[in-house]
Order: structure tokens, then C-alpha cells, then sequence
């Protein structure tokens, strides 16, 4: 089958959705979709308030348009079929169990526009059959149409075709952009699964892998976040230990790192949208099997603790300092979940915040890349400014944004209250233990 010029749809503008839009956009007649009336709005504008695509950009990608109007997408095809790409979040709701609802809804948007001959590709990141178990189901009731697979006996002329491409968008990173992470590929049926592959290498200058099937896609994707996130949690295990050791575990990892195999994981904050998430769809998906994950687990258990472990551990340099906690402010310098990016969903600084704060201290918190609207929608927080004129008892460099790993420790000292000796929390040990203790700071750091 050849998808050479197929209007493309794509579902959900956000930093995965996009930056896809742009580059297709750039060669083929492109949709993009969002139930975000106000994103589409900007973007209309020129505007990417996630600051992954420039104006620039959107301005080459000159056969894209926007919606946020369902019955636009419906009616926006020529008689020609149509390629409709899902890339809508999958989070985990509190229980940590997979949130299906937006890939659902979206589902139920594409089934209702879909016609015979149609391709739809899902980049959502899943458990491995979650296509065909969860989405198929819904396409073909919403659509009246039979999904075709190898086996399927059906004429093309009365289904639809589904491929998966899990999405390695690496959010903030200007140098490894799309085109340049290589893509996993999967059809339905081996001539869809090269016609998708063909249609990513369009875009992928990095080249494509196509998969046997969608399991394998979904599976290869699912595990390239459990397999980062254990390597943390282990480094992070690692810290907890030699912290009760008093020895620094970034003077640890510096000397292990002179052997040519030993890998470079270093201890911190492990949240966003995909490494502190990813694995639980997995582990879902096992234990609805009947195996329970415990190595996956322990690692998520290990990581989603260390927010907490972080504050304690300043709580207790403060009082060991007679630092007044009654009185006692700390700064918190970034809330988004990694650096040089505007993403603060999942963001683990909130463990930190929110562990403070029930000991009763007052927080201030600066982030020059956050939304401040975002930051109080998500969280109930505003965001401020912490200067010399507006000081505080201790501080946390929680994110590596450019501008706090440029900030000298004399820069740093001037942001904090002479009278006590401060605490400073750099948990991304952007500073030089020994230039932060010449300041006068107590340090902590994993």
C-alpha cells in the first residue's frame, strides 16, 4: 500500500503531537487536532507555549492547519483516504494505574471520522496489546468497520488498517530533535507495516526500525523507560546508603566512570511523563496476568521516595543548624520535572514542596521556564522571585535550568538570610561541594 500524499491527521498538539504536525507538515497537507480550543488558537497565532516548535517552524510547515472543531476533522478529506496519528498523553491516575481516558476519547474522535482504506497510528506510549485490546475495539464500533490484520479474510474496501510508533521525543533537547532519534514502526499487516515505515522515513532522518508486529512496538517502547528508570533507582539506592556513609556519592560515580563499561546513571528526581510513568503500565499489564513485577516495582518504590528523602534529610541539616523552622522560608529553585523545559507535569519537586510544607515551613518557589498558570492549575502553587532583597533560611536547586547552573555559590549565598547558616540542596550537583561549604552553606545532595 502506498500512503505517498495522504492528507494526515494528527491528534493531540502537545509535545509529542507538534512537532510531528510540523515536519509532516512541511511536505503533505497535515490536520492538527486538539480539544484545547485555546492551544489551537495560539498556535494559529504562531505561539508554541511549550517552546518546542519556533515560529519559524510552524511558519515552514506551510500545508498545516489547526482545529479544535470535531465535525472540521470529520469533513476535512477529499475522497482520497486519510492517515490519522494519536499522540495523546498516558498518564497513571493516583493509584497508579494506567489513565486510559484521553487515548479512549481520542479513539472515539478518529472512529467517528473514520473511512474504508484509513490508517491509524497510535505514538501513545502503552502496555503491550493495548492497541488492539482497548482502541480497536473502539474504532470499529465508533467507525462501523472492521479492522484488518494478516489473517483477515475482509476486502479492504469494507476495513481500516492500524499501525503503532511509539514516540522518543526528548523534551527540551534542541540537539536530538524528531527527525533525529531513530523510529520504531508496526502495521497490521505486513504491507501496512511497510507503508507506515515508509511514511516515517519521510520525516526520520535518523532512520526507522520496523517491528514484527504492534506488541513488539508497544513492548520495546514500554521498556526503554523501566530499563532508565531502574538503572536510577539504583543509583539513587546507591546514595541513600553512602549518605548514611558520609561519603559523596558524585566523588563515587566520578571514579567509577574511569572504567570504559561502567554506565553513567547519576541519583535524582525521577518524574515527568514517561520514566516515573511508563513502568507502571507495564507492571499493570503483568499483574492483570497474574506475575507480579518485583524488581520494576522496587525500582518505582526507590524513586518515588526520594522527594520525600530530600526534604527530610534538609529538615534535618536546618534543626541541626538551629536554624528557627517556625520562622524558617526555603527556596525551591525549579518545579518543572526536567531541565530547560516548560513541562511540569509529574514533576517530583512537588514530593519535596509538599514534604516541607507539612513540617511547616513556608516555601518559595522560582522557575523562569515554568507557566506560572500551569504551575497553580497543576499544583496550587504561584511562583516568585527569590533575590537578595527577597531572601530565605536555605535553598534547593531542584532543576538544572541554565540559569541556576550559571548562578556562582557567591550568588547563591547573597539569596539566602546571613543570621543562620544555610542550608543548599544541590540535588543536581550543578556546584562544587567544597566552593558552596567556602560560602558558608551546609550541603546536601544525592
Amino acid at each position: 500500500m502506498n500512503l505517498n500524499n495522504r492528507t494526515i491527521a494528527v491528534i493531540g498538539l502537545g509535545y509529542v503531537g507538534l512537532p510531528l504536525a510540523v515536519e509532516f507538515g512541511k511536505k503533505r497537507p497535515v490536520i492538527g487536532f486538539d480539544i484545547n480550543a485555546d492551544r489551537v488558537a495560539k498556535l494559529h497565532a504562531g505561539r508554541d507555549h511549550t517552546l518546542e516548535v519556533s515560529e519559524e517552524e510552524l511558519r515552514e510547515a506551510k500545508h498545516l492547519t489547526f482545529t479544535s472543531d470535531v465535525g472540521t476533522l470529520c469533513s476535512a478529506r477529499d475522497d482520497e483516504a486519510m492517515i490519522f496519528i494519536v499522540a495523546v498523553p498516558t498518564p497513571v491516575d493516583n493509584a497508579k494505574h494506567p489513565d486510559l481516558t484521553p487515548l479512549i476519547k481520542a479513539s472515539e474522535i478518529v472512529g467517528g471520522a473514520l473511512k474504508t482504506g484509513d490508517v491509524v497510528i497510535y505514538e501513545s506510549t502503552v502496555y503491550p496489546g493495548c492497541t488492539e485490546e482497548i482502541c480497536i475495539p473502539i474504532l470499529e464500533r465508533q467507525s462501523g468497520l472492521k479492522y484488518l490484520t494478516r489473517d483477515d479474510t475482509t476486502p479492504a474496501s469494507a476495513g481500516f488498517y492500524c499501525g503503532y510508533s511509539p514516540e522518543r521525543i526528548n523534551p527540551g533537547d534542541k540537539t536530538r530533535r524528531l527527525p533525529d532519534i531513530k523510529k520504531v514502526t508496526s502495521g497490521s499487516t505486513p504491507e501496512i507495516a511497510k507503508a507506515v515505515d515508509a511514511l516515517y522515513q519521510e520525516i526520520i532522518t535518523a532512520g526507522t526500525h520496523m517491528a514484527s508486529s504492534i506488541k513488539v512496538a508497544e513492548a520495546a517502547k514500554v521498556i526503554e523507560n523501566a530499563q532508565r528508570d531502574l538503572n536510577i533507582a539504583f543509583i539513587n539506592e546507591l546514595s541513600v546508603i553512602f549518605n548514611r556513609m558520609e561519603i559523596d556519592t558524585t566523588e563515587v560515580l566520578t571514579a567509577a566512570a574511569t572504567k570504559w563499561n561502567f554506565l553513567p546513571f547519576k541519583p535524582g528526581l525521577v518524574g515527568g511523563h514517561c520514566i516515573g510513568v511508563d513502568p507502571y503500565y507495564l507492571t499493570h499489564k503483568a499483574q492483570e496476568l497474574g506475575y507480579r513485577p518485583q524488581v520494576i516495582l522496587s525500582g518505582r518504590a526507590i524513586n518515588d521516595n526520594m522527594g520525600r528523602y530530600a526534604a527530610r534529610n534538609i529538615i534535618r541539616l536546618m534543626l541541626k543548624n538551629g536554624i528557627n523552622m517556625a520562622k524558617a522560608t526555603v527556596g525551591v529553585l525549579g518545579i518543572t520535572f526536567k531541565e530547560n523545559c516548560r513541562d511540569v507535569r509529574n514533576s517530583k519537586v512537588i514530593d519535596i514542596i509538599y514534604e516541607l510544607q507539612h513540617w511547616g515551613l513556608a516555601v518559595k518557589v522560582m522557575d523562569p521556564w515554568a507557566n506560572e498558570k500551569e504551575v497553580r492549575q497543576e499544583y496550587g502553587l504561584s511562583l516568585t522571585q527569590i533575590s537578595p532583597q527577597s531572601q530565605v533560611d536555605s535553598l534547593i536547586i531542584a532543576v538544572a535550568h541554565t540559569q541556576f547552573a550559571q548562578m556562582s555559590p557567591k550568588e547563591l549565598a547573597k539569596l539566602c538570610i546571613a543570621h543562620s547558616k544555610p542550608v543548599i540542596a544541590d540535588l543536581k550537583a550543578l556546584h562544587d561541594r567544597k566552593e558552596l561549604e567556602a560560602q558558608g552553606f551546609e550541603v546536601f545532595r544525592f
